[in-house]
């Protein structure tokens, strides 16, 4: 399965609560949209709610995935620059419903972690921002075997 090992996007934040873009997978030839859209903030009390789409999940060679998950900061209440994070994905490729989830922990203005589970299998990425420029690494499970990656992107505008 091609399609995973090389994705290159291209997002819009139309407004800060809605990104749009595509994404494509030049060793499978697949395009495809991506939308992130939080329908509403969080709140003292209250998880982010965030809709989006995109292509199924690692180690698949086609479909969307479609997503709905509920998020929350958790450093006033515990001290610890951590966001959970979980929801619910329908995948194409699957034609099934599966639970996701995560942890986002902020190290310091400058490093991010996060740790995700798919439905399927566990990702872990550590990032790094540098200015407008923001250097990763990747480690995904698929089954039994673990792969290694770098990620790379660059922000425009203000």
């Amino acid at each position: 399965m091609d399609r995973a090992e090389l994705r290159t996007t291209l997002v819009y934040r139309f407004t800060p609560s809605l990104q749009l873009g595509l994404e494509y997978n030049p060793l499978d030839d697949d395009l495809g949209p991506l939308a992130n859209w939080r329908v509403w903030r969080e709140t003292e009390s209250r998880p982010a709610l965030i809709l989006g789409t995109s292509s199924d999940r690692i180690g698949t060679d086609h479909g969307r995935a479609y997503y709905a998950t509920l998020a929350k900061s958790l450093e006033h209440a515990t001290g610890w620059p951590i966001s959970p994070y979980a929801g619910v994905s329908y995948g194409e490729f699957d034609d099934a419903f599966v639970g996701v989830g995560g942890l986002v922990v902020g190290w310091d203005e400058d490093w991010r972690s996060y740790h995700m589970w798919d439905g399927y299998n566990f990702h872990n990425i550590l990032e790094t921002s540098i200015g407008r420029h923001t250097l990763g690494l990747v480690l995904v499970q698929q089954d039994e075997d673990f792969y290694l990656g770098l990620s790379y992107n660059v922000g425009f505008g203000l």
